[in-house]
């Protein structure tokens, strides 16, 4: 039995198609059937390399009983967030306002016309450390919406007040200009959350924040700023891509970073691996080795190196695009689907590996223990201290460890792709692997970038217009979004400075007139869906950068790169008006406004 996601592109609604559920792709026709059956929609949205989403897919969307009742009692909706984020943006809001927290998987149960009334994340088959059972909460979503339908529409367009009301941007929210004083208060913000004994910002569960070193970075260099600043946030940015790199969110024999650290000294990973958070660490890591004037001037390079070696050999299409993420779980040996099974180690197998003269000290060299830094007795892979600071052999060791290693992991069973091509996310590693060319002296890195970026611009632009989404070669309906727009524009700039062909300045025009056209709100932001896309209670616009930059971050960005290419100042004043919208974020929550940040630095320079 194959349910309405058979013939979709993304893989993880095709992960979904053979379900007992009769699950259907977000559009008018699930709508219509909800207010022709009068009955509520139950929206769920993951992604392909989502742990949870796994899970909740085998306990219930797999169990014949649980899709018994949500076929008999609901429309069900399948999104992929990756695929739809101004859906995945609307209702996380939703969730968040519901529930007190958002994640995925996210379970909504809306009204027929897409109101949500009730909302959480992962449920449980059966009730569960004070959660409901799913199959439970089904039974009293359907009850409340056969006998309390008034009170459960009055609560949806609640809901849906509070979410619209919290998007509103007034005019007294931007201010006329951005300068030292804006840079001063993000400054002061910053401060109390960076970790000086590990590294990065916040407590666990921990993330990169590629964006915010990157600001870091080009603090260090802003003669306009005091020398102490500048000294401390090198120094910053510097220990944090160390210890980033040093840890078990760093993929010490295969390259690349997985997604987040569960705790706070980056040992212990989120498995999954995401092209847009190497996208963003790529030139992060080649600005710091370009930078930095001790011995992780090395570390920094071979970590860049490594990066764009995994990206070439796991990552790469067969038209020479970039696959959107490799999944957290693979097959344990008995065959059952286990979190970060392909990249955990424990001694014994180290020492059958390496054989009794080397096992010790390698041991050593990637902090492998008996009692583990992972669960069942296993550890992720560490480095804690260059390899010629193990011994006089050390060197050779790494090396060989690292290449057998890599050599009997490749015969694991391997993590699954989820090999759809973003247009956004791949625009990021282009602009990633041009300036790290740049930096590190790669022009064989330059050559790929330009690749990928003809790849999506032949399959994504349709009739004019950008779409978001393809796979092997067959484009998505899915309309960009506001980040890809800016992402592929700033490519294309930077390919057009790279290269000296004009046709990349002429593709990265067309993308901003197209965002102009199409997004632009009348106070000097962006909106992040066109004006014709349709099929939402709200208009997302977010200004905030999460794992990825803003849309109205990647539109600055990309202007600021047109204006190099072009010496055109109106995009420079375009740009200006644009990251004004983003001031008060700036100054209250800079975590969350990295290219902001970056961005004001780079002005400051500039005027000075």
């Amino acid at each position: 039995m194959v349910n309405r996601l058979a013939h979709a592109i993304s893989p993880y609604l095709l992960q979904h198609a053979t379900n007992p559920v009769d699950w259907q792709p977000w559009g008018a026709e699930a709508f219509e059937e909800a207010r022709r059956r009068d009955v509520p929609i139950l929206l769920s949205v993951g992604y392909a390399s989502c742990h949870w989403c796994h899970v909740m897919a085998h306990e219930s969307f797999e169990d014949e009983e649980t899709a018994r009742l949500i076929n008999d009692h609901f429309v069900a909706v399948k999104v992929d967030r990756e695929e739809r984020p101004d859906v995945d943006a609307v209702y996380l809001n939703a969730t968040q306002a519901l529930s007190g927290q958002g994640g995925w998987p996210m379970t909504v149960f809306c009204t027929p016309d897409g109101e949500p009334f009730q909302a959480g994340t992962y449920y449980p088959p059966e009730p569960r450390h004070g959660q409901p059972g799913f199959r439970q909460l089904l039974g009293a979503v359907a009850r409340a919406w056969a006998e309390q339908r008034d009170a459960v529409v009055e609560s949806a367009h609640q809901v849906v007040d509070h979410v619209t009301d919290a998007t509103v941007l007034t005019p007294a929210m931007i201010p006329a200009t951005l300068g030292a004083e804006d840079v001063e208060m993000a400054w002061g913000r910053l401060l109390p959350e960076y970790d000086a004994v590990d590294g990065g910002f916040g407590r666990a569960p921990k993330f990169p924040t590629a964006m915010v070193h990157e600001a870091l970075l080009r603090m260090s260099q802003a003669g306009a700023l005091p020398q102490h600043q500048r000294e401390q946030a090198a120094e910053m940015a510097f220990d944090s891509l160390e210890a980033m790199a040093r840890g078990g969110l760093c993929d010490q024999i295969g390259g690349g970073f997985h997604r987040y650290s569960v705790d706070a000294q980056w040992v212990v990973p989120h498995f999954e691996k995401m092209l847009y958070d190497n996208a963003l660490l790529l030139p992060a890591y080649a600005h710091a080795a370009a930078l930095v004037e001790d011995r992780r001037k090395a570390l920094f390079s071979r970590v860049a190196e490594d990066l764009v070696d995994w990206l070439v050999r796991e990552m790469t299409t067969p038209d020479g695009a970039f696959a959107a993420a490799l999944d957290a779980d693979s097959p344990d040996p008995l065959g059952q689907s286990s979190e970060g099974e392909y990249y955990i180690w424990n001694p014994a197998q180290i020492q059958q590996i390496l054989g009794e003269r080397d096992y010790h000290d390698v041991l050593r060299l990637f902090r492998v223990t008996d009692p583990g830094t992972f669960e069942g007795y296993a550890s992720t892979l560490q480095l804690p201290v260059d390899p010629d600071q193990v011994g006089p052999d050390g060197v050779r060791l790494y090396h060989r460890a690292r290449a057998v290693l890599r050599e009997v992991r490749e015969h694991r069973a391997a993590p699954a792709r989820d090999d759809k091509v973003v247009a956004s996310w791949n625009g990021w590693m282009v602009s990633g692997l041009v300036r790290a060319a740049q930096w590190l002296d790669r022009p064989a890195w330059l050559r790929a970038a330009r690749r990928a970026a003809e790849v999506v611009w032949d399959v994504h632009l349709v009739d004019g217009r950008l779409r978001r989404v393809s796979r092997d070669g067959v484009v998505s309906e899915a309309p960009a979004t506001l980040d890809d727009h800016g992402a592929l524009a700033e490519a294309c700039g930077l390919l057009a400075e790279a290269t000296g062909e004009p046709i990349w300045a002429d593709r990265a025009r067309q993308l901003v007139a197209l965002a102009e056209d199409h997004f632009a709100a009348g106070d000097g932001g962006w909106w992040d869906t066109a004006d014709d896309a349709g099929g939402l209670w709200l208009r997302p616009r977010a200004l905030d950068d999460n794992a990825t930059p803003s849309g109205v971050a990647a539109m600055v960005a990309a202007l600021r790169q047109l204006t190099r290419v072009t010496g055109e100042e109106a995009y420079d004043a375009r740009a200006d008006r644009a990251v004004r919208t983003q001031a008060q974020l700036l100054r209250t929550a800079p975590r969350f406004a990295g290219m902001a940040l970056a961005d004001t630095v780079d002005r400051l320079v500039q005027g000075s």
